[in-house]
């Protein structure tokens, strides 16, 4: 099996370290979003970023974008049907986020296809059409916090004995506050939180540009499911291996939180958008291929490419498609 970082250099990992270690030494402990945030997206330093291919086989993870053809088709069928939905506006176009290596390019080709890796990278000021993020929020930096009696304490990143640690800082104030009070002011005492400010800042961007549908897909869980996950859902994957230390080889290693669903939905329609589907990606997929029972998913004169491509089908609706969730709105380009 081929492996990926062999190819990267240890020089990188030293330098983002010492880095992130300077920012420490100046001003104190950080904000594990800033930790994240480097760790992930520093220029030409952060995890996705480098110059390596963390996907598939011989990278850290899957997605579901791996799954080709057949994921790219049954999202095109599914595209389709609500640009038919939306009767057939002139100009609608895709727009995907966080595309990674663009293995969706080819599907939605038809559409006017555009990626872009982040919201300030060519984000439109408008469009019309569908938004599509697979796989785009959990891997957004975020705060975190643990609630002690009846406050919630920021967690922050220090640099301890040759590592990085987590630290108490100040109470949670000011827009973290904020968040936690409406979100989580029932947990219980110990439950940490991740708080997903720079997703509700997404999803604003996305509900002030778009005339048109936000398909999300992702893992995470809604307000009555965080019972599940009051110790955090902080993951950090590196060959395919999980592991809940997320602070350890910064640059080296993917990092995800789940995403709180209620929360963006609860954003969504303060931004005026009204949900029009949440439910597993299996689901979602079998409403698409349904029309044609997936021939134009599976179907292939090749008799090995057929059954490779109904494997695909098989970990596509009972693999990943019962732990993945699709979360669609109907966004009309304002913010209220």
């Amino acid at each position: 099996m081929r492996d990926n970082h062999i190819n990267v250099p240890a020089e990188e990992s030293r330098i983002l370290e010492e880095r992130i270690r300077a920012e420490i030494d100046q001003q104190g402990p950080i904000r594990f979003e800033r930790f994240m945030e480097m760790a992930l997206y520093a220029p030409g330093l952060g995890y996705y970023v480098r110059r390596r291919d963390p996907f598939g086989r011989g990278g850290d993870f899957y997605t579901a974008e791996q799954l080709q053809p057949v994921f790219g088709v049954l999202i095109a069928q599914a595209i389709a049907s609500l640009r038919k939905r939306a009767g057939s506006p002139a100009g609608f176009r895709v727009v995907e986020l966080g595309a990674g290596r663009g293995e969706m390019a080819a599907a939605l080709d038809e559409f006017g296809y555009t990626a872009i890796e982040a919201l300030d990278d060519g984000w439109p000021d408008h469009m019309t059409g569908v938004v599509f993020a697979n796989e785009f929020f959990d891997a957004l930096p975020v705060r975190v916090a643990v609630r002690r009696g009846r406050r919630f304490i920021e967690q922050m990143v220090n640099w301890r004995d040759g590592r990085f640690v987590f630290v108490d800082g100040g109470r949670a104030t000011g827009e973290l506050g904020e968040y936690l009070a409406r979100y989580y002011a029932n947990v219980e005492d110990g439950a940490t939180v991740e708080a997903h400010l720079g997703g509700l800042k997404a999803i604003d961007r996305i509900a002030a540009a778009l005339d048109g549908y936000l398909v999300a897909i992702d893992y995470g869980y809604t307000t009555r499911e965080f019972v599940r996950h009051t110790a955090g859902t902080l993951m950090s994957y590196r060959r395919h291996v999980a592991t809940p230390d997320v602070l350890a080889d910064p640059g080296d290693r993917d990092i995800t939180s789940h995403v709180p669903f209620s929360v963006l939905e609860d954003r969504l329609k303060q931004r005026g958008a009204t949900m029009e589907r949440f439910s597993t990606l299996a689901s979602f997929l079998l409403d698409a291929g349904e029309a044609d029972e997936f021939a134009a998913a599976i179907e292939c004169a090749d008799e090995k490419e057929a059954l490779r491509r109904r494997m695909q089908l098989k970990t596509l609706m009972f693999g990943m498609g019962e732990t993945f969730r699709v979360m669609m709105a109907r966004c009309v380009g304002r913010v209220g």
